[in-house]
């Protein structure tokens, strides 16, 4: 029962609850090995993935073939709900697996639509799943803000800032790997890489992989 605790959906769902929600819900359990695509741009969903284990990058690639990453969703966090809430609406992304991922597929018209038993977890799931539509809406906000600046020092630095924050000190892992850090922040890998290292050399910061400590400057 611990992704019933963990899953930011099905928070304040009864345990006793537990069996009639996911019978009522027509859930499909799959795994996918890491880089598999679990959905296509241009698929329509009917369904909402949370994810059991692992994690899944939400992805784009236009037709010029440049690639980014919008957002990632790791164990007990949901994808997919605001395309499959929409019917005929079209997936602009593709969501692919960033390690082997353990995922739970909901229909989210069955959440929106209180069905004829009156179950009582309804009302719950539809108000955690506005809540966590509007967290997302808030992360792709950030990130706007995060790319606004046309330097790459300055992506880097507000993304770093932000991650500061959030974490509430001054050293902290971020979830990327180098390329996915720069196909996140929109910028060509080497040279952000060559950025990083100038910002170390200046006393900004201390790298290594996806650890960073943010230093004081004088």
């Amino acid at each position: 029962m611990g992704i019933f605790e963990e899953a930011a959906i099905f928070r304040g769902v009864k345990k006793e609850d537990a069996r009639q929600m996911l019978n009522c819900l027509n859930p499909v359990e799959k795994t996918y090995k890491k880089d598999e695509i679990i959905y296509h741009a241009g698929d329509e969903v009917t369904s909402m993935g949370v994810v059991l284990s692992g994690s899944v990058f939400i992805e784009n690639d236009d037709i010029w073939g440049n690639h980014s990453i919008l957002d990632r969703a790791g164990r007990g966090e949901i994808f997919a709900e605001t395309y499959a809430a929409i019917p005929g609406q079209k997936l602009m992304v593709n969501v692919v697996a960033a390690e082997e991922a353990r995922i739970l597929f909901l229909d989210v018209g069955r959440i929106l639509k209180v069905c004829s038993n009156s179950c009582v977890f309804h009302h719950t799931l539809i108000e955690n799943l506005l809540k966590l539509s509007a967290e997302k809406n808030l992360r792709l906000s950030k990130r706007i803000f995060h790319i606004s600046s046309k330097s790459i020092r300055g992506r880097l630095l507000s993304y770093l800032s932000y991650q500061a924050m959030e974490n509430g000190k001054k050293e902290f892992d971020i979830p990327f790997n180098r390329q996915q850090l720069a196909d996140y922040l929109g910028v060509d890998r080497s040279a952000m890489s060559n950025e990083l290292g100038k910002m170390q050399k200046d006393g900004l910061i201390e790298v290594k992989r996806n650890h960073f400590r943010i230093l004081d400057v004088d």
